[in-house]
């Protein structure tokens, strides 16, 4: 059973919403990935976050542009928490999918991360269910220092070739 709902309404998000997969993958959890419109088909999204719960979810990151009602809506039915991924847009470079995101009435929050944050989506869905995944939490500690071990490389290099050489 997927753990994770990754839901977005365009294939264009894919290259965003690929990074949450990878993420997830890394830390060896399930999910499963889908391409809904909320606006182009409403009853195939209705069921989608209707059923999430019963298939097992426990978060849905769900990425949208321009309206970007996706997350809202996901928010909306599925009872757990949903983490919503701005896109970034050409008329706008992803403020409008920003705000439409972040700004969720009362009861229905939406955990929102950077515009285009596809891997701080997946990191966030880990974080979630690290909570009650002892296992899970590890892997994140790990994670987390893999992260300072490539900067402490970095700054290794920067401080034995110098900038110009880097």
């Amino acid at each position: 059973m997927a753990k994770v709902g990754i839901v977005m309404g365009s294939d264009s998000d894919m290259p965003v919403m690929a990074k949450a997969a990878d993420i997830l993958e890394q830390l060896g959890i399930s999910y499963e990935m889908r391409i809904i419109s909320a606006h182009r088909e409403p009853d195939e999204f209705f069921e989608y976050a209707m059923t999430a719960e019963e298939k097992g979810f426990k978060v849905i990151i769900a990425g949208a542009g321009m309206a970007a009602h996706l997350p809202g809506m996901c928010a909306a039915i599925f009872p757990m928490p949903v983490i919503g991924i701005p896109m970034h847009t050409t008329s706008l470079g992803g403020r409008d999918s920003l705000y439409s995101i972040v700004q969720m009435p009362t009861g229905i929050p939406v955990a929102t991360v950077a515009i285009n944050g596809g891997a701080n989506a997946g990191i966030l869905a880990a974080k979630i269910l690290a909570t009650s995944d002892d296992a899970l939490l590890q892997k994140l500690k790990e994670y987390s220092a893999s992260l300072k071990e490539s900067v402490v490389a970095k700054d290794a290099k920067l401080q034995e070739v110098g900038y110009k050489n880097y």
